[in-house]
């Protein structure tokens, strides 16, 4: 993918989108703003998820989500987070706990969020995708952490497919990504009705979709990193979200996560 290091070399991931947040002198900085902006667009469904989990309808989940990220725009937001605080993820949902203390003290869901819409949040596409999560025993914590995941693998998948089309390998890649979801697709039919519609041999799809697993570890590793203070928490991190996805079971999202071996390092 015309990448210029390997995955975990040196020298990669020394700047994330987390660190560049905390290291900044002022968080209203347009750098650091837009790091901040693209985290909370990418990760705003997990809170959702976790105001829903633990009791709240779906307008004041919104109005929460909506609130609480005007909040953390704001500089104050961050006046007491050190590196001690060192994931994105962790941070997140600590500081919206706090945030939905302090409203319901309050006595109603922050206002509607003052009116700003800080993230495009679509409601009916939120509550569309709540009612698919599994009815269990699952902590908010837990839902939290796989939906989290979730989002991590669709935006890995989608970088990943926006590279292939824009190399003009759509096609190929549309046809290989089901290598990245089950292992039951890991057998010699499979290869050979591919090999087929690509014009390949099976030694070339084979070939292909080892290329494609290494460059989506690669990128699952680039993205995680950009949501810690220390990328040399990559590893836990990873363990931490593949726990939580087969925790709350692959059927219970719409992206199901790859086999364990591409999480690897």
């Amino acid at each position: 993918m015309g990448k210029s290091s390997s995955p975990g070399g040196k020298g990669m991931f020394r700047t994330t989108r987390w660190s560049l947040i905390l290291n900044s002198v002022d968080v209203q900085a347009p750098k650091s703003r837009a790091a901040l902006s693209e985290l909370c667009q990418l990760y705003w469904y997990p809170l959702y998820a976790f105001a829903r989990r633990i009791g709240h309808d779906a307008l004041d989940a919104e109005d929460l989500t909506q609130s609480f990220f005007l909040h953390l725009l704001e500089q104050e937001a961050f006046s007491r987070v050190g590196p001690e605080k060192g994931k994105f993820r962790s941070f997140l949902l600590a500081s919206f706990k706090n945030h939905m203390s302090v409203s319901w003290r309050r006595g109603h869901a922050a206002k509607r969020g003052g009116g700003c819409q800080v993230v495009s949040l679509d409601a009916e596409d939120a509550e569309n995708r709540y009612r698919l999560e599994p009815v269990d025993d699952l902590t908010p914590e837990k839902v939290f952490d796989a939906r989290w995941a979730t989002a991590l693998l669709s935006r890995v998948t989608g970088r990943l497919r926006a590279e292939y089309v824009r190399q003009g390998k759509g096609r190929t890649f549309e046809r290989l990504k089901v290598f990245l979801v089950a292992a039951d697709h890991e057998n010699m039919s499979s290869y050979r009705q591919i090999a087929d519609e690509l014009g390949l041999t099976v030694g070339g799809v084979k070939t292909l979709v080892f290329r494609l697993r290494k460059d989506f570890t690669a990128t699952l590793r680039e993205e995680v990193a950009q949501t810690l203070f220390d990328p040399a928490d990559v590893d836990s991190e990873l363990r931490a979200l593949c726990d939580a996805l087969l925790a709350s079971g692959a059927e219970s999202s719409s992206e199901e996560p790859p086999p364990e071996d591409s999480w690897s390092i």
